[in-house]
């Protein structure tokens, strides 16, 4: 006879809150241990909450579409027996996730221990709530958006004139910060007269759009959405600047066509250009550790694991960076397998959170799509990211014991995009060309 409460999970260092996507199990649905309860998103990405313990739902204390910061409590489960009362209502569920404790946990009957109490957030989404309970308009909000509502000395007449874009035209976080940025000037009500009304940020203003018969409008997936306010972040936090390299890698595609396929007949594994282009990253990282940091402030976190990020392709178009962790760590085959296997499993959508975490340094073939070259967004908080185009044929002087010739190579561009605060051109640059050094140095008679 024991209740267990059921915990937002951490998903990684920087993630903070997720999205409750979906509820696969209801209130009075028995469940197995192991066996998923509902489904969460966040920025990085989807992942499936299991049940810790065999037993029943008792209590859902959030609804989808709702913003749940971690550790929180979501759901009660029932063990061994326990009564289970009629399906909560929506009221009911709003002021537990308002509280962010069930009735269970308030009459002490939970046998878990309690999740870590955060006293300013429980305050501040307390404070939110009375500011808001009195709307006249039924409307529900979510502590989160209660409490940014404060912040900003939004009223509840404001607030009800916010369009939503969540289930049943719910107001989520993005739509009321988007509110925020595009807001020219306080309430008339949220300071008194004599105070000079505060400044608040404003985004330049959007383009007008003409629409006519020949128009279509394609309403952005949520990963896109979450990628494109990552790109905007970044360009936002990162003064970028991009080098580039022309690099003759004749003697690595020889050395690949050579043994392809007695690699795959030996090892089982497909080798592809990105384990080899990683493997002279890592080198020069080594070379130049200052590459492989991250700025907090004004101090720098040099890293010493080197987990090189992977910009992979979806199959929806979108993208997602999967990350080799201690990457310095592994060999040619090695590299060859987590390659592989990661870019298997982003294809299949059967990553893990840990998966796409710890990166320090990211690598993206640009040359996969048929471009020479590009200048990729760093994939914040890092400080570099190395975009590596096609190999094409092209005419090259050559440099022989007999004098200068044209022949025939296999070149390819490396373009490194840095942060500027922190890389400056002499780093960055040197990097660049020590990466084409290794590649351009590749030992044709290699052996696996």
């Amino acid at each position: 006879m024991a209740q267990v409460e059921l915990i937002m999970p951490k998903m990684g260092e920087s993630i903070m809150e997720a999205t409750i996507l979906k509820w696969v199990k209801n209130v009075g649905d028995a469940v197995e241990v192991d066996e998923t309860i509902l489904e969460i998103a966040t920025d990085k990405v989807d992942s499936e909450v299991p049940s810790p313990v065999k037993g029943v739902i008792k209590e859902i204390l959030f609804q989808e579409d709702d913003v749940v910061g971690i550790e929180k409590v979501i759901a009660i489960i029932a063990t061994e027996g326990e009564e289970i009362s009629d399906t909560p209502t929506p009221t009911k569920q709003q002021s537990a996730a308002a509280n962010g404790q069930s009735n269970g946990h308030k009459n002490g009957q939970s046998k878990t221990a309690a999740p870590k109490a955060v006293p300013v957030a429980a305050t501040a989404v307390a404070s939110a709530t009375s500011a808001v309970s009195t709307s006249s308009s039924n409307r529900f909000y979510s502590p989160l958006v209660k409490n940014i509502a404060k912040q900003e000395n939004i009223s509840v007449a404001e607030l009800d004139t916010i369009p939503g874009s969540g289930a049943k035209g719910r107001v989520t976080k993005k739509d009321i910060l988007g509110y925020i940025s595009n807001r020219t000037s306080a309430p008339a009500t949220a300071v008194a007269p004599s105070t000079p009304a505060p400044v608040s940020k404003s985004t330049p203003a959007q383009p007008q759009i003409n629409f006519n018969g020949g128009t279509e409008i394609i309403e952005m997936d949520r990963m896109r959405k979450l990628i494109a306010d990552h790109m905007v972040m970044s360009k936002h936090t990162s003064p970028h600047v991009t080098s580039f390299v022309e690099v003759d890698v004749t003697n690595l595609v020889n050395w690949r066509n050579k043994i392809k396929k007695g690699f795959q007949d030996t090892h089982g594994e497909k080798i592809t250009f990105t384990p080899i282009f990683m493997e002279a990253v890592v080198k020069a990282i080594q070379d130049f550790p200052m590459v492989n940091v991250s700025l907090d402030g004004t101090k720098i976190i040099v890293k010493k694991d080197i987990n090189i990020g992977m910009a992979t392709a979806l199959p929806s178009g979108n993208l997602i960076v999967p990350v080799i962790k201690n990457a310095n760590h592994l060999n040619l085959l090695g590299l060859t397998k987590s390659v592989n296997d990661l870019a298997g499993r982003a294809r299949t959508n059967k990553l893990k959170p840990e998966d796409i975490q710890g990166g320090t340094f990211t690598l993206t073939n640009v040359g996969t799509f048929g471009n020479v070259m590009g200048t990729p967004i760093i994939n914040q908080p890092q400080v570099a990211i190395l975009a590596v185009g096609a190999i094409r044929k092209k005419p090259a002087v050559v440099e022989t014991e007999y004098g200068d010739l044209i022949a025939v190579r296999q070149m390819m561009f490396l373009s490194l995009s840095y942060d500027h605060r922190i890389v400056d051109g002499f780093l960055g640059g040197s990097f660049l060309r020590k990466v084409g050094d290794y590649l351009e140095a590749f030992d044709g008679e290699r052996t696996v």
